[in-house]
């Protein structure tokens, strides 16, 4: 699809930057960005290089995309819905346990909690056979927050209400059944399971880790 141009003079449409056609299409900004690069979406690159979308293309692709709504996989509807709610609790909510962290512990919490989340997403988009590698790394993002949490001197269950408070966003949104997607109850199970799968190899990560450092 070509891109919108911006010498349209008086007929030129209302343009939005990259999160408020976002917003208006209730997608993460990220998803919204690979559409544009994919040509799935009209797109004008400013000089600056920020991207800026007419308003009357993003109303033609909301009801395009409408009426192919049964085609969208669930692990894509999920992976939007969940960035946008895991990013707002991280930066709108601070949670109860992040008054025993100093800002760099913070952030460094933050981080993990990203890379999780990055994680889940591409294990819940392969194949039933893949996904060994980014099961290790689940692994790993579990021993680093318990070697992080035991250099502060936290107790396990601190630990693990920390890991909890990402697991819990994940699965709050995935059990939410988005608005106008059919039910499909085998691709939720399966969603579940591989979700499942991830945040358990890094809680047990945790608790294997703890015993390991703690238990002579």
């Amino acid at each position: 699809m070509p891109e919108a141009n911006a010498d349209e003079g008086s007929a030129s449409p209302r343009w939005l930057s990259l999160k408020q056609a976002s917003r208006f299409l209730g997608v993460h900004p990220a998803t919204l960005r690979r559409w544009a690069d994919q040509g799935q979406i009209p797109v004008l690159v400013t000089p600056g290089g920020h991207r800026r979308f007419a308003f009357d293309d993003l109303v033609q692709f909301t009801q395009t995309r409408r009426q192919t709504t049964a085609l969208v996989p669930v692990e894509q509807v999920w992976t939007d819905r969940a960035l946008i709610q895991t990013r707002s609790k991280l930066t709108a909510q601070a949670p109860r346990w992040l008054a025993a962290f100093s800002d760099e512990d913070r952030e460094h919490k933050r981080q993990l909690g990203r890379r999780l989340m990055g994680l889940v997403l591409q294990y819940v988009n392969v194949g039933e056979a893949g996904g060994e590698a980014l099961i290790a790394e689940a692994r790993a993002i579990g021993q680093e927050h318990a070697r992080n949490s035991l250099g502060l001197g936290l107790p396990l269950a601190t630990a693990i209400e920390v890991a909890l408070f990402f697991r819990d966003t994940m699965m709050e949104v995935a059990l939410r059944q988005p608005e106008g997607t059919p039910a499909r109850s085998e691709d939720n199970t399966r969603l579940m399971r591989r979700i499942n799968r991830v945040l358990n190899e890094v809680q047990l990560a945790v608790i294997a880790t703890y015993e390991r450092e703690l238990i002579p």
